[in-house]
């Protein structure tokens, strides 16, 4: 892996490391386009309503009510939704969850991001502590962030079947040691596909270069370069079109 590659890594690396508060992430998979839509609209919604009052209990309810008529519009039920993550009420962060427990396909979405909203906004008010909202394409759980990995084989050969034993014996047994979680771990003939959640702070380089290593003390079967993303899984194409390239020379961030 080159010098560039290696600076974003750590550039990712410390950015989380200078930031103090209460870090929230984004647990659902929600793509990245719909989530920047969703802070447009919030934040212009925000702008709209400066001046008025939090909902009180019986407006919540209101709204809430509103929210789950057959004849409410996807765009009204969007805008119910968002009222009630920007209102500053416990009340309305209850119905939230509550929602969101058997939400409407087509804002469910909508519905995660607004009930995120809401309880950083309530512990903003209710805590000094700064709050810090950590959200990625392929979303996280308990402090940890989700990321696909992609891995060639050296010089794309076919895995050996010891091979393929190594992989997912160094794997399950090196990355839990730094407090990573292998959600999927898929040994495929040319190349290793991997979902896993890996705390925030953690050196995601280090850790994926030293079970890497590992591995290639049995023969150096494996690309010390990678794909990496938190944005989505790749589809069986675009593995593809990354295999026919230089896969030593392949590295994302």
């Amino acid at each position: 892996m080159g010098k560039e590659e290696g600076d974003v890594f750590k550039q990712f690396r410390e950015s989380f490391d200078k930031m103090e508060g209460h870090f929230h992430i984004l647990e659902q998979r929600i793509p990245v386009k719909e989530q920047m839509a969703y802070f447009k609209n919030s934040e212009q919604m925000r702008k709209d309503n400066a001046l008025t009052p939090p909902l009180d209990d019986e407006e919540s309810e209101v709204l809430f009510n509103l929210l789950q008529l057959e004849s409410t519009t996807k765009a009204e039920k969007k805008e119910l939704l968002t009222t009630l993550a920007i209102s500053k009420s416990i009340k309305a962060y209850r119905l939230l969850q509550e929602y969101v427990q058997s939400p409407d396909p087509e804002v469910k979405d909508w519905a995660y991001m607004a009930l995120m909203e809401s309880r950083i906004s309530l512990e903003s008010e209710l805590s000094d502590e700064k709050q810090i909202y950590i959200s990625t394409g392929l979303g996280g759980r308990d402090g940890k962030l989700r990321f696909y990995i992609l891995i060639l084989s050296k010089d794309k050969k076919p895995f050996e079947e010891y091979q393929r034993q190594v992989i997912e014996r160094e794997f399950a047994y090196y990355l839990p040691k730094d407090d990573c979680e292998i959600e999927r771990l898929d040994v495929m003939e040319q190349y290793v596909e991997l979902l896993f959640l890996i705390p925030v702070k953690a050196d995601i380089k280090g850790i994926l270069d030293n079970v890497i290593n590992e591995c290639n003390q049995y023969g150096n079967f494996l690309s010390d370069a990678f794909t990496i993303t938190n944005v989505k899984e790749l589809t069986k194409e675009e593995v593809a079109e990354i295999i026919e390239k230089d896969g030593d020379d392949q590295a994302g961030d």
